[in-house]
């Protein structure tokens, strides 16, 4: 069933699916005559282009797939080395040097200040 705000009442009322979906007072949403052209330029299509002018650079997918697919036993935030290490040790410790620091401010804020 279906159902329409009705002016008369204030409230719903059953109505049909056509009445439902059509309030009265609105316009459709979907205008029925083509915008006018602000631009006189063609728009270029894809297959139009050349295949270099695409992509410039080089597909690094591959070479990446042989470092993280590779079983030496690190896990994957670790695979590539040095950079990988170091940004991994600077967030665990700035994460325990946090939660220390939180720990402090809340034993702090628990006691009493001394009244002179």
């Amino acid at each position: 069933m279906y159902y329409r705000f009705s002016g008369v009442t204030q409230r719903l009322v059953g109505a049909a699916a056509s009445a439902a979906y059509s309030p009265q007072g609105l316009k459709p949403l979907v205008s029925t005559e083509s915008p006018a052209l602000i631009f006189g330029t063609t728009t270029k299509l894809a297959s139009d282009l050349p295949a270099t002018d695409s992509f410039l650079g080089k597909n690094k997918v591959p070479d990446l797939q042989k470092i993280f697919q590779k079983a030496d036993g690190l896990p994957v935030h670790l695979k590539r080395g040095v950079p990988d290490r170091l940004l991994y040790r600077t967030t665990m410790a700035l994460t325990i040097g946090g939660t220390i620091y939180c720990l402090v401010a809340l034993y702090m804020a628990s006691q009493p200040r001394n009244q002179k």
